[in-house]
């Protein structure tokens, strides 16, 4: 029997995912590797402010949750490359509509931010 999955059951965990896809890491590794395999190296260089430690625990959870595959090279020094899985795929639109959402509506949201915060100071 199939279980049913419910988002908005405290326990259901539909949620652990929810939270790894709603981490500005996860969704900018995403996004990188939709159009090709990358080297660890070239994320860290791409996303800049992510620390080694960020990217590394955040590329094994998104490894674990069947998201993103790792291939070893066998080379000197060793190459490994990250890339999207089948299921990650089924992400890629969504992973770019909301990564980019926020770069086509930055000064909306920071014109808002100001009105509230102009707001609040003249209560």
């Amino acid at each position: 029997m199939a279980y049913i999955y419910d988002i908005y059951e405290e326990n259901c965990p539909t949620r652990q995912v929810l939270d790894r896809l709603a981490d500005k890491w996860a969704l900018l590794i995403l996004d990188q590797v939709q159009a090709a395999p990358k080297r660890f190296n070239h994320l860290r260089r791409d996303i800049k402010g992510i620390s080694q430690k960020a990217l590394s625990q955040t590329l094994k959870k998104l490894e674990r949750d069947g998201l993103v595959s790792r291939t070893v090279y066998p080379s000197v020094p060793v190459t490994v490359e990250y890339a999207l899985t089948p299921l990650g795929g089924t992400l890629k639109d969504t992973v770019a509509a909301i990564a980019h959402w926020a770069e086509r509506h930055m000064d909306s949201v920071l014109e808002a931010q100001q009105a509230y915060d102009t707001a609040l100071a003249a209560r």
